[in-house]
């Protein structure tokens, strides 16, 4: 089997994967509905490396699009510092995500949360494994499971599951999600060819990831596949705060990959021009007039998913080109399960 056989279709079968996975959400919008109709004073994301990423994601928009209080947190701050992590007078309803169901932090977070604090507990899965049996409710998203290390599909799937919740609580249709797979996959056929230029060029040695409100965790994620599957060096920043500092590292072996809003692309784009003045190269991602276009039609707060499988496929095509295999990253396993 060649290396890297199990990500590539991971990636590129997500089109595919998001269509089954709306429907399959679509069946629980009454149950969603009927939970949160409860009045919850805050909500709680949480997860552990790419799902700890999309919880903040996830809190970022659900703020945002609800105004109900939301934060994410990894789950091992909600275990070992529930003081620290949330309000115990307030009632909370816990978003625990987790790609395979058995991370062991999650599992304490879940378990810690429903014996201290005061709410209840929404899971998110892929697998119906242990998470799946500790929530009030327990969604599996089956569609996302995978082979490879590295999430890709399962991050995606988890994702437009928290997007949905935003949208269910504003009692909007899952219908005006109906176009993401389209696009999803005009996108990977169309700019499949960028996606490995960059990805290729191994003259780049660095990579800044810029993303701000809920783009901030899908930069954070999208940077965590540029480590896992390619050992390069790549962090994320919010757009504004890369001017503080971080800038002086840009060059002409840097690539910054800019998830770009509508909502304050003036200022987002004005960093790209100073960075650009540095010699840097750009690679933006927007709606409209940027180096991927989505032309989704979507309105901006529910297409942040769409910001994601084309950079995966850029990193899946750097570890490539770098002799290495994305499916079984350096160092790394599908879960981590602590000792008891």
């Amino acid at each position: 089997m060649k290396a890297g056989q199990y990500t590539y279709t991971e990636i590129m079968s997500q089109p595919e994967v998001w269509s089954e996975t709306l429907q399959t959400l679509q069946d629980y919008v009454s149950d969603i509905k009927s939970m949160l109709s409860k009045g919850y004073d805050q909500i709680l994301f949480t997860g552990c490396g790419s799902t700890y990423y999309l919880a903040l994601a996830a809190a970022s928009l659900y703020q945002k699009t609800t105004g109900i209080p939301a934060k994410g947190l990894p789950a091992s701050e909600i275990w070992l510092y529930p003081d620290f992590s949330y309000n115990k007078n307030h009632k909370t309803l816990l978003v625990a995500i987790s790609r395979s169901g058995t991370t062991t932090e999650t599992l304490r977070a879940v378990e810690h949360f429903k014996h201290h604090a005061k709410g209840d507990v929404l899971t998110l899965s892929c697998y119906p494994t242990t998470l799946s049996t500790l929530g009030d409710l327990n969604i599996v998203l089956a569609a996302g499971q995978e082979q490879s290390i590295a999430q890709t599909r399962a991050f995606t799937v988890l994702y437009l599951a928290t997007t949905a919740l935003s949208m269910i609580q504003e009692n909007k249709s899952l219908e005006t999600l109906g176009t993401l797979s389209a696009t999803c996959k005009h996108l990977l056929s169309t700019h499949a060819a960028m996606a490995k230029s960059f990805g290729s060029n191994l003259e780049l040695d660095r990579f800044y990831f810029l993303g701000s409100g809920p783009r901030y965790g899908l930069a954070c994620e999208l940077s965590l596949k540029m480590k896992e599957m390619t050992l390069s060096h790549s962090e994320p920043f919010h757009f504004m705060e890369f001017r503080h500092g971080p800038k002086s590292m840009a060059n002409d072996q840097t690539l910054i990959i800019a998830l770009l809003s509508e909502t304050n692309l003036t200022h987002e784009q004005a960093v790209l021009n100073d960075m650009e003045k540095q010699g840097a190269q750009i690679l933006s991602l927007a709606e409209t007039n940027a180096s991927i276009s989505f032309a989704s039609s979507i309105p901006e707060d529910y297409r942040n998913v769409l910001y994601l499988p084309i950079i995966q496929l850029m990193a899946f095509d750097r570890s490539i080109a770098k002799g290495l295999n994305p499916d079984k990253p350096n160092n790394l396993e599908a879960v981590v399960v602590l000792d008891a």
